[in-house]
């Protein structure tokens, strides 16, 4: 299999380097220039730069750095909070309480979450009379 002829004469593939193409993909990214200005200057099709930016953010162009376009923030923890907000391995949680009740050809009442007695009362009383 020959080179590539066009218009009679023959036309010689780019072989780019890893280190070119994430050179190439980071200048994409970095700067203000769009894609296909970057690729012009490297004489490169703006699609192939396309290509080489999914393969950079997945870290196939041998780039252990997270992409720029992820941002971290900083995290602190205090312990107060965690204690609040996490409660223990060994601390029993409350079962989630659902009570249905039913007085035949009367009503049926069901009551989920938290349940207070004395509104359970007041409403099984006020259905009796």
């Amino acid at each position: 299999m020959g080179a590539e002829v066009v218009g009679g004469i023959p036309v010689r593939r780019r072989l780019w380097t890893a280190e070119e193409k994430r050179r190439i993909v980071e200048q994409t990214l970095s700067s203000d220039s769009s894609v296909a200005v970057v690729a012009r200057q490297h004489g490169v099709n703006a699609n192939q730069v396309f290509y080489w930016r999914k393969l950079y953010r997945a870290g196939q162009l041998g780039n252990n750095e997270r992409p720029q376009d992820v941002r971290l923030l900083p995290v602190s923890v205090n312990d107060e909070e965690l204690s609040r907000t996490w409660p223990e391995q060994n601390t029993p949680t409350r079962p989630a309480v659902c009570i249905n009740i039913e007085i035949p050809g009367r009503a049926l009442i069901s009551v989920e979450g938290a349940v207070d007695v004395d509104m359970i009362r007041a409403v099984v009383e006020s259905l009796r009379g």
